[in-house]
């Protein structure tokens, strides 16, 4: 199944966020920032990266989730959610 390009589109934005949020990270280590301040930075990137792969589960469970017959497929979901883990 397809996931609706409104929601790939949500998703991409949170990425490329994220993106930007590791270029940032990477830029402070090379720079020598404090460890804390690093970190912070990291959490906040894993946090984008958490929120766009949550978003991705909400809006596309009907589709990606589905077999062949259109019926929702539990495991199919399960591994979607502990690919999260």
């Amino acid at each position: 199944m397809e996931i609706p390009e409104t929601d790939i589109d949500s998703v991409k934005k949170r990425l490329a966020r994220a993106q930007g949020q590791l270029g940032g990270i990477i830029r402070m280590l090379d720079e020598g920032r404090q460890c804390t301040d690093v970190l912070t930075q990291m959490a906040a990137a894993q946090s984008a990266i958490n929120r766009a792969a949550f978003s991705l589960i909400a809006s596309g469970i009907a589709n990606c989730t589905q077999d062949e017959a259109g019926e929702q497929d539990l495991a199919k979901l399960e591994k979607a959610f502990l690919a999260l883990s």
